[in-house]
């Protein structure tokens, strides 16, 4: 039989050990995962009809000065196709990809806008019978244009050039572009350097861009 003194020692001990065990954990309650939202305003200002409208605004500084028009030519061919893609097989000239937008004095981007196109090939000359690096094409929602062609080569009396007509609510305007770092620049009584392409000869094909800034508010 177990004493009195040896019983009350086992209870002291299980007591002690009860004390020093604390309370029953508990384990912690699980915090709800929250998923990140996009707001409808953040999703439109991704979206790439938006992206390509911030391009032209930071491509233009407002009041931004309209193109110069400069002379059509002798060359212009009425009706010529609808037609971003001038550039063929078989054409003369180094391979040219002519990006940008047209937009307003103010910078806004302008859809539908026609932008007809026309010039020499890489030999410096025009197809006169048909309508070789001849087109015509309409911006997008964005204002943007892509032109396929070639580097015009030069002609007696005129540097490399393309010339362009841009309509806009009917109104057309009249003019040429250039290209930089061509030595007949300086002796072109056409030539404005105000209507340069940025080019960059490091693409293939050759890349180029231009705004066209038409004379509207």
């Amino acid at each position: 039989m177990i004493s009195r003194m040896r019983l009350a020692a086992l209870v002291f001990a299980l007591t002690f050990v009860a004390a020093c065990a604390g309370p029953t954990a508990t384990a912690p309650s699980a915090t709800p995962l929250v998923t990140p939202t996009v707001s409808a305003t953040s999703a439109a200002s991704s979206s790439p009809t938006a992206t390509q409208a911030t391009t032209a605004a930071l491509a233009c500084t407002a009041p931004a000065t309209a193109l110069v028009e400069l002379t059509e030519g002798p060359y212009y061919k009425a009706n010529p196709p609808q037609n971003a893609v001038l550039r063929t097989t078989g054409v003369a000239g180094t391979p040219l990809t002519l990006t940008g937008y047209v937009v307003s004095k103010s910078c806004q981007p302008i859809a539908n806008a026609k932008l007809d196109f026309w010039q020499a090939d890489g030999n410096g000359s025009y197809d006169n019978s048909g309508y070789t690096l001849r087109g015509w094409q309409l911006t997008d929602a964005s204002g943007a244009y892509r032109l396929e062609t070639v580097i015009p080569g030069l002609y007696p009396g005129r540097t490399e050039h393309i010339h362009f007509k841009v309509t806009v609510n009917g109104q057309t305007y009249t003019s040429q572009l250039f290209f930089p770092g061509i030595s007949q620049n300086a002796s072109d009584s056409i030539y404005s350097a105000q209507m340069l392409v940025k080019l960059n000869t490091s693409t293939s094909p050759v890349t180029g861009t231009f705004t066209f800034v038409v004379n509207v508010a």
